[in-house]
């Protein structure tokens, strides 16, 4: 084989393994419909959840304000843990009847494995809602309209 040849299967080689390890990401919309309630805004944080029911990472926050965020308890703990930077994932919170529409990316390589988004919810003085909604991370059930167990009436998400 020739160099020239060697060096041709060499760059064919290095752009197919750069095809293949480059994640291939999903954006989100997001519309989330908080139940009536009176009291403190929510925060709300959502996050990636993996097969065994552990924290993946983090994919927004509604909330800005730093102090509060251990009212979200289990996912404080996680964040504290394995700090990352949030001022591109954070946005306002969100008072009782209010709605939000965000986006968010999830890699694909979770979808149909096991996965599921977790949505916590917490105001001050109330009580705090780990799985207010859960949406399995699979074909079917991430479009589904997800009703919620706490502050969050129900999430629905598109692929956009």
């Amino acid at each position: 084989m020739t160099s020239f040849f060697k060096i041709q299967l060499a760059g064919i080689f290095t752009l197919l393994c750069i095809a293949f390890s480059t994640a291939q990401v999903s954006k989100y919309k997001c519309m989330l419909q908080m139940s009536s309630y009176s009291g403190e805004e929510a925060y709300v944080v959502v996050s990636l959840i993996n097969p065994k029911g552990v924290y993946e990472k983090t994919l927004y926050v509604m909330g800005k304000d730093k102090k509060w965020y251990d009212t979200l308890k289990e996912w404080h703990k996680f964040q504290s843990k394995k700090p990352v930077k949030l001022n591109a994932i954070t946005g306002a919170s969100i008072a009782g009847g209010d709605r939000s529409i965000t986006t968010f990316s999830i890699e694909d390589k979770y979808l149909n494995k096991g996965y599921k988004i977790r949505f916590e919810s917490a105001v001050e003085d109330q009580k705090y809602h780990i799985n207010d909604v859960e949406i399995p991370l699979t074909s079917a059930g991430i479009t589904q309209k997800t009703d919620g167990k706490g502050f969050i009436r129900y999430v629905k998400l598109n692929k956009i």
